[in-house]
């Protein structure tokens, strides 16, 4: 008779070591990070091309973007799935219900930059704001900022294109997530809502009580790096995707052409910016490095932010999604004031710039 032998309980791994690890992780990652460019070089010269031809070019451009993009993905989608832990989805309604419009437009919009929320969520999101009572411009000022202001957009074009680009994005980014959702607050359009969702907001006033989840420091690690993996296996194609458009671009594109297609001078570059980014579905991590390569070209920085935006908070996808909670007349209106604050966005810098 054979004896029921159960598998072996692994011991939890005492939190110095994870300290340890993490520590460890952080300088190995600087490290690696420091030789890209030669790695990049060496693969480069693995190819039967002058590497100072287009194609060498391209290839050159590549081979440094893609570790450099997934590098800087891994380190802040680690550190902000350590931070998230403090944030979940019913500690956010908990937040922002109840707080009228003004005050309420800013701290949604601060949130969105800090929670782990993509346009992709839009409608689980939108049924459990308004569930809790929240107004429904403070849930798009979330809505707006959560997907286009995020942690790692920041990160990828601090990486990419410097910090001046990154903190200007910022700034404009929650300006448009503030002001959009105070003007659709304004105009009390909640019966432009679907009919079952209106009726979940109307009889919504009880309050939303956030469960206090004690979690070590240890139990964060491992969210962290679980985010990590979840974010991996959703992006990674895209990123490669993005760097290989903008390689192409890198190596192919003439400036003087992409000068006269998106330069400054070209008045309609903004708003033809903005019409192409709607209907492609990517990301901050597959756009950002297409932006890197439209600004090495010559590209004007207002039209370049104008096309990130409108890729990232008007997707065409995004769109169909909000159709299932929202009427065309509301979702025309949405498309409507934050692609005129994209707009503004756009031919204020181009101006500027």
């Amino acid at each position: 008779m054979s004896a029921d032998i159960s598998s072996p309980v692994r011991p939890e791994r005492p939190g110095w070591v994870w300290h340890l690890g993490v520590a460890a992780f952080v300088g190995l990652w600087w490290v690696v990070y420091h030789q890209l460019i030669p790695f990049s070089e060496w693969v480069t010269a693995l190819f039967p091309v002058d590497r100072h031809s287009h194609t060498g070019e391209a290839i050159a451009f590549f081979f440094y973007d893609v570790p450099k993009v997934m590098m800087l993905l891994a380190l802040i989608v680690f550190a902000m799935g350590v931070v998230r832990s403090w944030f979940s989805p019913e500690k956010t309604r908990a937040l922002l219900s109840g707080k009228r419009e003004g005050v309420g437009n800013v701290m949604s919009a601060g949130l969105g930059i800090l929670t782990p929320f993509c346009s992709c969520s839009a409608v689980p999101l939108f049924i459990g704001f308004v569930s809790a009572g929240v107004p429904l411009g403070v849930t798009f000022s979330f809505l707006i900022a959560a997907p286009m202001v995020n942690e790692v957009a920041l990160v990828l074009l601090f990486g990419l294109v410097g910090w001046q680009v990154a903190v200007t994005y910022l700034v404009f980014g929650l300006a448009i997530a503030i002001v959009a959702g105070f003007v659709i607050g304004k105009l009390h359009l909640e019966g432009w809502l679907q009919d079952w969702v209106r009726d979940i907001h109307s009889g919504a006033n009880a309050p939303v009580v956030a469960e206090d989840e004690r979690l070590t420091i240890v139990d964060r690690y491992k969210l962290g790096i679980e985010a990590v993996r979840e974010i991996f296996g959703k992006v990674w194609i895209w990123i490669i995707l993005g760097i290989g458009m903008g390689a192409l671009i890198h190596g192919y594109v003439p400036e003087d052409l992409m000068v006269r297609i998106m330069g400054a001078d070209a008045w309609w570059s903004v708003p033809a910016a903005v019409v192409l980014g709607i209907p492609m579905y990517t990301n901050a991590a597959g756009v950002i490095p297409i932006v890197e390569a439209l600004l090495g070209k010559g590209a004007a920085l207002g039209t370049v932010l104008a096309f990130m935006m409108s890729v990232i908070a008007l997707s065409l996808p995004e769109m169909i999604i909000l159709r299932q909670v929202l009427t065309l007349r509301l979702i025309a209106v949405f498309v409507g004031v934050v692609g005129s604050g994209i707009l503004a966005v756009g031919f204020l810098f181009n101006i500027i710039f």
